[in-house]
């Protein structure tokens, strides 16, 4: 299924969400703070995260994510007004849970937030353009721009750049990018 992180200093928590979207089938992956989270969501495919943490608060973490990513974000809060889900939505939350919440409703949502992430992983390999903040690759015209300059780039590189653009939450092995790339084996 999917790997999730969870930033929570809640440590029971964490155990009932690691045992709950493990039986689930995902792989549950557990932080108590938000420290090098740029480095904790690679390869993550789903982060759930509290707004009261130790040092950072969760809207500064999500801040740090969404500057990197557009992984969906979960945000977990006791705080529960109608102000502070705005701000984790207005921030770029992908969706807000007030605690104490049902795990059935939890699993719902996360659910969710997958199949509308992987729809739209999907529609943009579909698409001829993909675009990535200020980056655009057109695909049909073999152009790569940067803030609307064009990036000149060899054959090769713009081969690597687009094999790596349509599978951007993907870590691939070097044969991996060898045979796809380079079309040949990999000795």
């Amino acid at each position: 299924m999917a790997d999730i992180l969870v930033i929570d200093d809640d440590d029971e928590l964490c155990r009932l969400l690691e045992q709950c979207l493990g039986n689930e089938g995902h792989a549950v992956h557990i932080r108590h703070n938000g420290e090098n989270v740029t480095e904790s969501i690679k390869g993550m495919e789903l982060v759930i995260l509290d707004v009261m943490l130790p040092g950072e608060n969760g809207v500064a973490v999500l801040k740090k994510i969404r500057g990197i990513s557009a992984i969906p974000v979960l945000m977990l809060s006791a705080k529960g007004s109608e102000m502070d889900k705005v701000i984790g939505l207005r921030t770029g939350a992908d969706d807000y849970l007030t605690k104490p919440f049902g795990l059935a409703e939890l699993v719902a949502r996360i659910e969710n937030l997958l199949r509308r992430f992987q729809m739209m992983q999907e529609q943009a390999v579909q698409s001829e353009l993909l675009i990535f903040d200020t980056l655009k690759i057109d695909m049909e015209k073999c152009i790569v721009t940067k803030r609307e300059e064009m990036i000149s780039l060899t054959a090769k590189e713009y081969r690597l750049l687009c094999f790596l653009a349509k599978s951007p939450m993907q870590v691939f092995t070097k044969r991996q990018i060898y045979q796809n790339v380079w079309e040949d084996e990999f000795l």
